[in-house]
Parts: structure tokens; sequence; C-alpha cells
């Protein structure tokens, strides 16, 4: 199985449950086949450089996940027929990115570990 890095720009008119609604049904499309996501970063709603669909703002959402490649044929083609979707790119990680992807995630572990939490 590959890693890969998911940019999804939805429309930022929608409701914040829809959107979450959104997220959660292209997270359950990469369970179903098979993969696992392992960061979902919801970067909120910003103000796009160019229109994109009559649209000038979006909500941006990023998904790193490990699945096999024929996921991601799949989850392109629900991209293309999903209304709330604007635009979107999935990027294979290489060797390198994945390697400082596992370190960043050791660290904030660590951190998230020794920081004590209050009752």
């Amino acid at each position: 199985m590959n890693i890969y890095e998911n940019v999804v720009i939805l429309n930022a008119s929608l409701p914040d449950e829809e959107i979450n609604g959104s997220v959660s049904k292209i997270k359950d499309i990469i369970i179903n086949a098979g993969g696992e996501v392992l960061v979902a970063e919801m970067w909120g709603r910003r103000k796009l450089s160019y229109d994109i669909k009559k649209q000038n703002k979006g909500f941006y959402a990023l998904l790193i996940f490990k699945t096999p490649p024929a996921t991601v044929k799949k989850l392109e083609e629900f991209y293309k027929v999903f209304d709330p979707v604007i635009k979107y790119m999935v990027i294979k990680l290489d060797p390198k990115q994945v390697k400082h992807l596992e370190k960043t995630q050791a660290t904030e572990a660590e951190q998230a570990a020794a920081t004590p939490k209050e009752a």
C-alpha cells in the first residue's frame, strides 16, 4: 500500500454539518477500500486566489492516508460527481516524505504524552 496526501476544496457556503458529512464520506471510501486515514486536518474557510466554479471562497481539508493504488482512481471519480467538491489534488508521497511524516507524528505523540493534563 502507498501513502497519499489529498487536499480537497469544498464549497464554503455549505453549513459545517454538511462539510463534516462530506469529509466523512471521503474517509468512508478510503476505509471501505481497505485503506487507513493517518491524518485528517480541517484547514477551514479561506479565500481562493482565483474563482473556481464561480466560487471565491473554499473550505480546505487535508487527508493523508494509506491505501491500495486502485482506491485513488475510485476517489477521483467520486470527486468528479460529488457536488460539494470544488477542486482536489491527490499526491503519492515518496519515501523521504513518508519518513518525515512518521518523524513528525512521533514527536507530536511525545509532546502530547509529556504535557500534563488538567482536570
